[in-house]
């Protein structure tokens, strides 16, 4: 099974966004998948505040693995990973693409009431998933 459809099945199952994207990637990187989803567990909706979306922290966790060991490889990969994922998806912050403030019991009736949680966010999960992938098979110079 490939990372995107892995990442997208762990969310579908329950895990948020920042488990489910750091913990398809994280058996190949050298960390358990169960340390992953207790890594990842306090970073979905935007670490509960709706700043960066945690399918992008997940991401940016996932990098981290790969690449660092270096500060200007990591640098180049957090930069690389969120200028693709802000062209593709328009932000890269939570509330930004739900369109609403989910620190708001509003915000979080506005996201359920409109199913983003169910029907948004798995798009941002397999984004994230897709250009996380890509930047670990094309590799950082």
């Amino acid at each position: 099974m490939s990372e995107i459809t892995e990442a997208v099945r762990l969310f579908e199952e329950g895990y948020v966004c920042s488990q489910a994207v750091f913990a398809a990637f994280s058996p190949d990187l050298g960390l358990e998948k169960e340390q992953a989803l207790k890594i990842g567990a306090c970073f979905g909706s935007g670490m509960r505040k709706g700043e960066v979306c945690g399918a992008c922290t997940g991401a940016l966790m996932a990098l981290g693995l790969k690449y660092g060991q270096s500060k200007e490889k990591s640098n180049e990969a957090c930069e690389r990973f969120l200028d693709k994922f802000e062209n593709e998806n328009g932000s890269y912050i939570c509330n930004e693409l739900l369109g609403c403030d989910i620190r708001t019991k509003e915000g979080v009736e506005f996201a359920v009431e409109n199913r983003l949680f169910k029907e948004f966010c798995p798009k941002m999960v397999e984004s994230a998933a897709k250009l996380t992938k890509e930047i670990i098979e094309g590799g950082i110079e």
